[in-house]
């Protein structure tokens, strides 16, 4: 592995494991706290949330690491004989699949639909429970897939 290379998987192990990290803050302890709340204040908090976490930093951090990540899985192509190539591979693989895919396919509509929701509504609070246990779940995927990927990138670096 190259001296550019192992810069690069560096960075995105880093990338990967903070992201993972953050969402493994929500999903552990975030949501537990607004689950205490009563739906109204939950579902308020949850759309202030939303509205702070699409600033740039978290973005920069989420599509920042996903443009690592897709520079290492055209390294992987071009290195393919090399030990690290399936581990940088699979670290890009799962991080674009269960971050990236995961947040827009999965999570945003979610925040999407409690955004629209007016807290202080009926249809709010009978919605709230199921969809604290959904956005929960798909989290769950996000901060696994964060773990795996920075794991899978620290494995490239040991084997190279």
């Amino acid at each position: 592995m190259s001296g550019p290379l192992v810069a690069l998987t560096v960075a995105a192990a880093i990338g990967c494991g903070v992201v993972g990290g953050v969402f493994f803050a929500f999903s552990t302890f975030v949501m537990a706290a607004l689950r205490r709340l009563p739906a109204a204040q939950g579902i308020a908090a949850m759309q202030s949330i939303n509205v702070t976490a699409v600033m740039a930093p978290l973005m920069l951090l989420l599509f920042g690491t996903a443009a690592l990540c897709v520079a290492l899985v055209v390294a992987a192509a071009v290195t393919w004989g090399e030990p690290s190539a399936p581990w940088l591979l699979a670290a890009g693989v799962v991080y674009l699949a269960g971050e990236i895919a995961v947040t827009i396919t999965y999570n945003v509509p979610r925040n999407d639909e409690i955004a629209a929701l007016d807290p202080e509504s009926a249809e709010a609070a009978a919605r709230w429970p199921s969809w604290t246990a959904e956005w929960t779940a798909g989290n769950h995927v996000r901060t696994v897939a964060g773990a795996a990927a920075a794991g899978a990138l620290c494995i490239a670096l040991h084997v190279a």
